[in-house]
């Protein structure tokens, strides 16, 4: 039989970021709890700040009866001289029953013992509490409480629980709080306790106390206030999403509201303005043909018919965080862009203070800036490397640490620094992710660069290798941003080199060197999102040899990529793994010499001609050198059809295996293409 089932778990106001970070697991959790008591189907999971609802429009009011099978040591094993073994005696007591209740059953192959029973399934109502208990238990939600004389703790006090099926409680107890037919609304609607005379009623509870229990409603109503905001103001607002998913955890009934700010605080940075409100107030910034404006929207809980108050009261709290900002910002550029102080700051134990950061950071610079052939100005590099970290020392960046890189920026333009050394200063973080935008120029590509290359191979240098999920300074962000850049600006880097050269300013010498390299290369598939990690091994690991040449690497990753990809490499690739398979003892980068007067049929002849030009052409691509080298799969073949390699005579087979290892030593210097799994 099928009820209706309503779980409500009434809280405090829970914080939204916490929350957040659990949304995607708390139905999985309710998931496992059901089919833990084989009672799974379908449900809807809701939530505001002041309750975590699940709704079922239909629940099973019984288990299923069920047959309980236990398998135990074979026979052989559990009786021997014909009485049973310790191990058959623990069984039967595991079961339950007495040894010779027991009865024999085949598993693997073999005689064991085995026993099975029916299990008549519980009334949901009986088990119901535990269920509920078992889930709100298994919710992680980071930091958690204790309140009253509990010695349990959750993420805010529990205060009510509604659990119904059909038209029945639930009897549920957490944390000293027993179930009850009640509910509650919105405070300002009601604030009492309301009871509950049946699930529907529940529903329309929550709609006549102004409570919104459907994020996803919440979300639209926002939304489409904003849209009429805009439309009637000729303003944008401007809607981060994650901003946005908090508001919508934080609000029962959402109401977007446009206030205003003094005008005089727009001589701040947009992002300063920007940030104090979204960090501190949960506010959205609204811009007018492009520029930030003074103003904000607001989404309010309240419930009333005139919110003059409400909006009053946000902008009284907003001023003074403006007020703090500007004063931040005019003191900064008083005392201007300067260093002084880093040498006090520990980067880290055994690479030093950042002011010797810094000093590592201008020599990684000026070696990548060697590599390069563009016209780059060293006077600002030089420049763009002192400067980059001193807004560490401002007020602002000690305020808000989001903004490093970025105020230097506007203090370097407002101090009369060169614009490309500005910009050079706020882009030195990039790429901060995944979608991020790289360096905007080839001195902000040097710069950014520098900085995680220092990081990267300084780390390494004293023993500080990620393990797991485990990165503390994101050096796994910054092999991919190296890379990135690399390609991105056309900068010949060879990682390898590079450590060589760099060798001296680092501890221990050249001893973590194989290390570092090992790690960019487990990353290449981080920086080639779609590309078959196969394919990016191929080209890098080749026996005992390492090619950290990353424009190399990148060129051969996107041509093997691009090949492999073709409906005729399949089958090409099926005849050089055989090509591979004979070679597999031989050195490939030892050059092969064939000798053509130990030619014995015309396809030798015939392969010989058609190979040598091959690879004694010249291509535009490397996508075009492996079209041609895989073009060589119908003489091959014919080779192969016509020849026996492992010939009698050593020479005639030496020249064989010659033959075809002049083919693919062509392949393997772009990729081992036998690493390749398809």
């Amino acid at each position: 039989m099928l009820k209706p089932l309503l779980i409500e778990i009434g809280v405090e106001e829970l914080p939204a970021v916490p929350l957040l970070k659990e949304l995607s697991e708390i139905e999985k959790k309710w998931l496992a709890v059901l089919e833990k008591n084989a009672l799974a189907g379908e449900f809807e999971f809701y939530y505001t700040p002041r309750r975590l609802v699940l709704w079922h429009r239909e629940f099973k009011t019984h288990q299923d009866d069920r047959v309980e099978e236990f398998y135990g040591a074979p026979v052989e094993m559990a009786i021997k001289d014909g009485a049973p073994t310790p191990a058959a005696l623990g069984f039967a007591k595991k079961c339950g029953v007495e040894f010779d209740q027991l009865m024999r059953a085949e598993k693997g192959g073999k005689e064991v013992l085995y026993f099975s029973r029916s299990v008549a399934g519980r009334s949901s109502s009986e088990i119901l509490g535990e269920m509920i208990e078992q889930w709100i238990k298994s919710l992680n939600f980071g930091k958690s409480m204790r309140w009253g004389s509990n010695h349990e703790s959750f993420i805010r006090p529990i205060r009510w629980i509604n659990a119904t099926l059909g038209e029945d409680l639930v009897e549920v107890e957490l944390f000293g709080v027993r179930s009850s037919l009640e509910t509650y609304v919105h405070r300002i609607s009601h604030f009492e306790a309301k009871a509950v005379n049946s699930i529907h009623h529940y529903f329309d509870l929550l709609k006549e106390g102004s409570v919104n229990l459907y994020p996803q409603s919440r979300r639209e109503s926002i939304l489409a206030n904003f849209a009429a905001l805009e439309s009637e103001h000729g303003i944008t607002i401007e809607v981060d999403v994650d901003l946005l998913d908090e508001v919508v955890a934080i609000t029962e009934h959402p109401t977007p509201l446009l206030g205003s700010f003094d005008e005089s605080f727009l001589e701040l940075p947009p992002e300063v303005i920007i940030t104090s409100m979204k960090e501190h107030q949960r506010y959205f910034p609204v811009f007018k043909e492009g520029k930030l404006i003074n103003a904000f929207v607001v989404v309010s809980n309240a419930l009333t018919d005139d919110f003059t108050h409400v909006i009053e009261g946000n902008q009284r709290v907003l001023r003074p965080r403006l007020s703090d900002a500007l004063f931040f910002y005019r003191n900064d550029l008083k005392k201007g862009l300067s260093t002084a102080g880093l040498e006090k700051v520990v980067f880290m134990n055994g690479l030093g203070t950042l002011a010797e950061k810094i000093t590592r950071e201008k020599v990684v610079a000026s070696t990548i800036a060697n590599l390069i052939y563009d016209n780059i100005n060293p006077d600002h590099l030089e420049r763009a490397m002192e400067l980059a970290k001193a807004d560490l020392m401002s007020e602002m960046v000690y305020e808000f640490t989001e903004l490093q890189g970025l105020m230097g920026y506007y203090y370097a333009l407002a101090l009369g620094e060169d614009a490309e050394v500005a910009t050079a200063i706020k882009e030195q973080y990039l790429p901060s992710g995944e979608e991020s935008a790289l360096p905007s120029t080839m001195l902000s590509a040097i710069v950014a660069m520098s900085m995680k290359v220092d990081t990267l191979i300084g780390m390494f240098s004293i023993g500080e290798i990620p393990t797991g999920s485990r990165d503390p300074f994101a050096l796994r962000r910054a092999v991919n941003g190296i890379i990135k850049i690399a390609v991105a600006h056309q900068i010949p880097l060879n990682f390898s080199t590079l450590i060589d050269q760099l060798a001296s300013i680092y501890p221990q010498g050249k001893e973590y060197k194989k290390n570092v390299e090992t790690f960019v290369i487990e990353r290449l598939a981080g920086a080639y999102i779609g590309v078959n990690p196969s394919i990016i091994q191929s080209v890098v690991a080749k026996d005992a040899h390492v090619e950290l040449d990353l424009l190399e690497i990148d060129r051969k990753i996107r041509a093997v990529a691009s090949i492999a990809s073709s409906d005729t490499f399949i089958e090409a690739f099926s005849t050089f793994k055989r090509v591979s398979n004979i070679l597999k003892d031989e050195a490939m980068d030892k050059g092969f010499s064939v000798n053509e007067s130990l030619f014995e049929n015309d396809a030798e002849r015939n392969l010989f001609t058609l190979a040598k030009a091959v690879i004694e052409s010249e291509y535009e691509t490397l996508e075009e050198r492996l079209d041609a080298l895989f073009a060589l799969k119908a003489p091959l073949d014919t080779f192969f059809d016509n020849v026996m390699v492992n010939a009698e005579d050593l020479n005639v087979r030496a020249n064989r295996k010659a033959l075809v290892g002049m083919i693919y030593a062509e392949l393997y210097a772009i990729a081992d293409i036998k690493n390749i799994t398809l």
